[in-house]
């Protein structure tokens, strides 16, 4: 015989008499303007869009130990400013364990509470009866309706379990956060319906071997995707960088061959970063090609242009090329950056430290033109530097202060205005 707490009938919380609607015109759709939930770190509300949006359902995925739970606290403690409750689910920690994470990062609220469970029922029950502003579910592959027999973390658990966490934030107008463990190909474990469901789905990556961790928002209804918000993991938690231009440069040194300075754009802000290139000769007959922080496929396209275009003998060498700083770009303008850096330790050529390099490659060598070029050249002349080498294209009204703009034409004219 074992005894068993009686559990709240789940009709409570999933058959409710919905509330009749008909179709309006879209001219007579009023719109209420709710402000945004702000908080202390810029970096978190720049992902957001500019803040939290009441009633959305954001879901934050990331590889185990990366710092997403950390990160959530560190935020749940800076909306705890205001008078609302807020609550803490954790499935996979208790609430010790919790408390001794808020100690190491200094947090104390009377208005956070903490809850450490898996049952859905119970988890709804107690949403009502402490009615907070914000709720944090760690992890949802941890959480389990008791009306379906799968496990928890199955498809269906998971599912329905995130069904009843949207009724709730859309019915209730309650943000909730929803914390997701991810799969050995980096994507978020579960049906991909999940990643549907949700207002906003951000991504916590990072090099276990750095301390920095970029906060990537990959979706997002309430404003623009792709946005990135840069932080430094410290014995204190996670620390926002206002600055990752200066941060991703600060150990570039201007004695060093094959290495490259670009400007990506993430989002909306722009980013300086070091492209870092090594080639040697190939001891033996396949020739290696490693890329850290730029796809693969990529670099053996530009080493193909490299050498077709060029006339870089290309093929007899082992190539590696890594972003420093543990970062990861898929901007297309940092091409001439990392050719330029391929060619300068072939050669064994140190470029100019102070020296930007911004242009998409094209198959026949061209240097095309990029997006938000005035933005990245200001990020530039901000940052001291003092020549820039462009795609040809129509001038813009962008007035540097110091940075001087050289156009060129392809791949071949660029390496000559080097040597």
């Amino acid at each position: 015989m074992v005894e068993e707490k009686q559990v709240v009938e789940t009709s409570k919380h999933r058959s409710q008499t919905p509330v009749a609607t008909k179709a309006v015109p879209l001219m007579q759709v009023q719109i209420e303007q709710e402000p945004r939930i702000m908080s202390r770190c810029q970096e978190f509300d720049r992902v957001l869009g500019g803040g939290l949006v009441p009633g959305s359902l954001v879901l934050i995925g990331g590889d185990p130990g990366i710092g997403k739970s950390t990160l959530i606290l560190q935020q749940m403690a800076d909306y705890a400013k205001s008078e609302q409750a807020l609550l803490y689910v954790s499935g996979e920690e208790s609430a010790q364990q919790i408390k001794m994470r808020a100690q190491r990062l200094k947090i104390e609220s009377d208005k956070l509470w903490i809850f450490a469970e898996v049952d859905m029922e119970r988890v709804l029950t107690e949403v009502e009866r402490i009615n907070p502003k914000i709720v944090v579910v760690d992890s949802i592959q941890t959480m389990f309706l008791p009306d379906y027999e799968s496990a928890p973390g199955s498809v269906t658990q998971v599912r329905e379990c995130t069904m009843a966490l949207l009724q709730l934030a859309k019915s209730r107008e309650i943000t909730v956060f929803l914390i997701g463990h991810v799969t050995k190909e980096g994507a978020i474990a579960g049906p991909r319906v999940l990643e549907h469901m949700v207002d906003a789905l951000l991504f916590l990556e990072g090099d276990r071997q750095y301390q920095y961790r970029i906060l990537r928002g990959i979706k997002n209804r309430f404003g623009a995707t792709n946005e990135i918000g840069v932080f430094e993991l410290s014995e204190s938690g996670m620390v926002a960088v206002d600055n990752p231009s200066q941060l991703f440069l600060s150990e570039h040194r201007a004695n060093i061959s094959g290495s490259a300075v670009t400007c990506a754009v993430e989002g909306t802000r722009p980013i300086l970063l070091e492209i870092q290139a090594l080639t040697a000769s190939a001891n033996f007959g396949m020739p290696q090609r490693t890329a850290a922080g730029i796809d693969q496929k990529r670099l053996a396209l530009l080493l193909a242009i490299l050498e077709k275009r060029a006339g870089y003998h290309i093929n007899q060498y082992d190539v590696f090329v890594k972003i420093t700083g543990g970062l990861r770009i898929d901007d297309p303008s940092a091409d001439l950056a990392t050719l330029m850096a391929i060619a300068a330790s072939s050669y064994d050529r140190v470029l100019d430290s102070k020296s930007l390099f911004l242009g998409e490659v094209g198959l026949g060598g061209e240097i095309r033109s990029v997006a938000q070029l005035e933005s990245r050249l200001k990020e530039a002349d901000l940052l001291g530097f003092h020549t820039a080498y462009i795609p040809k294209q129509r001038r813009n009204n962008f007035k540097p202060k110091q940075l001087q703009m050289v156009e060129v034409a392809d791949i071949r004219q660029t390496l000559e205005l080097i040597h």
